[in-house]
């Protein structure tokens, strides 16, 4: 694990997922905002459609691509976001919609409903992963064509959206796993419950329904965000450590076009 040990300075160096690095959050966040306007910009020109898959964490991007779609009058009529996971009740349900955790809630108020009615999709193109049918986005998802770009973080164990780390199952096995309900691990709860939660982990929900790992790795481009001390050791791990399922983030060293965004304290070292 000298991977550990690599400065802020050489953190990128020989990396086996490019890692950008960057000042502060905010260069994170814009960076990843106009990832996202400028494909939609591209696409609308060319008469394409624009298929993303999107996050509710890190989330500081999205005023900023708000912004940017109302002042620059950018349409998204032709685009599709599919949305990474939300969080379940005990009997698989979606939890409400009102509550604060949910990722459903927090779309709804702060990127759908800051959107100019003019320029925003119509609701069946904001999709998010149906707990009573997992296999239903995918299916949509290849019609489409797969995702144009997949937008992110990565958890403390190297989870991607809520693709959790396993033990029992070798890289290959891992990346062919489609959507599905998930039991959430304690260092995931643990972590969000920080957040969240102010650390009420019992309070925190003990199932999710998330998209697939082989819908991840499918889009074209995976553009990653990481902020957050603990993501120091991560993103080492994501961009210099073995391929395993252990650490679903390395996955990302075999596709062929992903990148992390770092900020100052992510790509400081660990100790």
């Amino acid at each position: 694990m000298d991977y550990f040990g690599i400065s802020a300075g050489e953190l990128g160096r020989d990396a086996k997922i490019p890692v950008q690095v960057l000042g502060d959050s905010g260069e994170v966040f814009y960076e990843l905002a106009l990832q996202m306007t400028d494909a939609i910009r591209t696409n609308n020109a060319a008469g394409r459609r624009t298929v993303f898959i999107c996050p509710v964490g890190p989330v500081g991007q999205y005023p900023i691509f708000v912004r940017l779609v109302n002042q620059q009058r950018l349409s998204l009529k032709n685009c599709w976001f599919f949305n990474m996971d939300e969080y379940l009740n005990d009997d698989g349900t979606y939890i409400d919609e009102q509550s604060p955790l949910s990722f459903r809630g927090f779309m709804a108020r702060n990127v759908y409903g800051k959107i100019d009615a003019d320029l925003l999709m119509p609701e069946s193109q904001r999709v998010f992963p149906d707990p009573a049918d997992p296999e239903k986005g995918d299916r949509l998802l290849a019609e489409l064509g797969g995702p144009d770009i997949c937008f992110g973080g990565i958890g403390i164990n190297g989870h991607l959206a809520f693709n959790e780390a396993r033990e029992d199952m070798t890289a290959a096995d891992f990346a062919r796993l489609g959507t599905r309900v998930v039991e959430l691990t304690a260092e995931t709860r643990t972590a969000n419950a920080i957040g969240d939660r102010g650390g009420a982990i019992d309070a925190m929900p003990k199932l999710a329904v998330t998209i697939g790992i082989a819908q991840i790795l499918s889009a074209k481009k995976v553009r990653l965000g990481v902020f957050r001390d603990w993501h120091r050791a991560v993103v080492r791990q994501a961009a210099y450590g073995p391929v395993t399922a252990h650490f679903p983030a390395s996955l990302l060293q075999n596709h062929p076009d992903a990148v992390i965004y770092a900020n100052a304290t992510a790509s400081a070292r660990p100790f």
